[in-house]
């Protein structure tokens, strides 16, 4: 079986709540990382932070572990905006805070997330004008990132959260209908737990546009807790060559040090 490079969410804050282990500075997250077995890390971060990516270099070097992955939620759940927004400068606001995130993620040698910022579409609202519109920033974004060689992992995110790509066969159709090339998809397992039938059938849906892949349990709990098959999602993403992170993203429970350290253990186990 492939061997596997395993990343952990982290950011310099988290409510209890979030399913985010790792607090604190991002080289302080990068040393804690590499001591649980871990080879990278996801950042959550806003797109405002400024770095001192000198020393998150050294701490890289140090600890063997990189940064893997920056997550763009905070713009939309702290900055309140979105790219399907109706309103112009809201949605303006939102493709300057993306740019600034890639430009974030080109420094760090990362890519980046895109969740909850693609917005949502309103009751009543014309399904086909809000994906166009989400499709035209997209394309825009894309080549931006391909021109500071960033990618873009557009997560799938269960229905009770948000009406736009629930399902990886939705995600990956959107991607190639507007030829969304620098694009790919982000399955996350307590998602697909949710909306999808066949996790198999999910993940080969993807095949090479699977970018990225968030492991928690049913019950957003770390890998191993509950009743998710992770021999099975292993197996299938050797079959797809997938030769991306898989990255855990789950509740601190018990605590977040044990919740990633279990994580670890469990997934080098299987593997």
């Amino acid at each position: 079986m492939r061997s596997w490079k395993l990343a952990v969410s982290t950011a310099d804050r988290a409510p209890a709540s979030a399913p985010i282990l790792l607090h604190g500075t991002i080289s302080d997250n990068l040393v804690q990382a590499g001591k649980l077995g871990y080879q990278a890390i996801e950042v959550h971060t806003r797109e405002t932070e400024e770095f001192d990516y000198q020393a998150i270099k050294e701490a890289e070097k140090k600890s063997g572990v990189k940064v893997c992955m920056v997550i763009t939620g905070r713009l939309n759940t702290e900055g309140k905006c979105s790219l399907t927004d109706d309103r112009p400068y809201v949605t303006h606001a939102a493709m300057q805070g993306m740019k600034q995130y890639i430009d974030m993620a080109s420094k760090l040698g990362a890519d980046i997330v895109i969740g909850w910022v693609r917005g949502q579409i309103p009751e009543n609202g014309n399904r086909e004008s809000y994906l166009k519109r989400l499709a035209r920033n997209l394309k825009i974004l894309s080549e931006y990132g391909t021109s500071r060689h960033v990618k873009l992992n557009i997560e799938v995110i269960n229905r009770y959260e948000t009406n736009i790509f629930t399902t990886a066969q939705e995600t990956v159709d959107f991607l190639e209908t507007y030829k969304l090339d620098n694009c790919y998809v982000h399955l996350d397992t307590f998602h697909m737990g949710i909306d999808e039938r066949d996790f198999k059938k999910a993940i080969y849906a993807c095949k090479d546009r699977l970018g990225y892949v968030h492991i928690a349990d049913n019950s957003r709990c770390y890998p191993g807790s509950g009743y998710i098959d992770f021999k099975e999602i292993l197996d299938t993403l050797e079959e797809i060559g997938y030769k991306g992170y898989l990255s855990v993203e789950c509740l601190p429970y018990p605590d977040r040090i044990s919740a990633a350290k279990e994580a670890a253990d469990y997934l080098k186990r299987i593997i």
